[in-house]
């Protein structure tokens, strides 16, 4: 899935970068952008009838690209509910109880020194002598 789902995302981009290519090579009634181009250009290339090509490149492009937007949000869809699932399976195997019993915990001190043992004591700290633990 995640295959399919990158290569439609590169279909995708590559679908939006020439619809932009082609809305910017239109020629405008006002002349704008398409001039830029070189307005006789596209007219040289493609013939006298290049506003009829491009506008209907554009409308099957633009056809493309929502197709492809709506496989893609159809797909990551479908991907994060077969994800939520199967967290559920891992959740509902979490909560279940273990069979076996618990080791039973140690009433003394783990040998890892405390705050308390290092902590140099009221009288060593009054008299300025150093910690003798330490």
């Amino acid at each position: 899935m995640n295959l399919l789902i990158n290569l439609l995302l590169v279909i995708y981009v590559l679908v939006a970068l020439l619809m932009v290519l082609v809305i910017l090579m239109q020629r405008p009634k006002s002349e704008g952008l398409g001039a830029a181009f070189g307005g006789a250009v596209t007219e040289n290339i493609f013939g006298a009838q290049t506003t009829n090509v491009l506008v209907k490149f554009t409308a099957w492009l633009a056809g493309i690209f929502f197709a492809l937007t709506l496989a893609l949000s159809i797909l990551y869809a479908h991907k994060n509910t077969v994800d939520s699932a199967f967290r559920r399976e891992l959740m509902k195997a979490q909560a279940t109880p273990q069979t076996s019993p618990a080791p039973a915990t140690a009433s003394q001190p783990s040998p890892v020194s405390s705050p308390a043992a290092t902590a140099p004591s009221p009288r060593s700290v009054e008299r300025g002598t150093p910690n003798p633990k330490r």
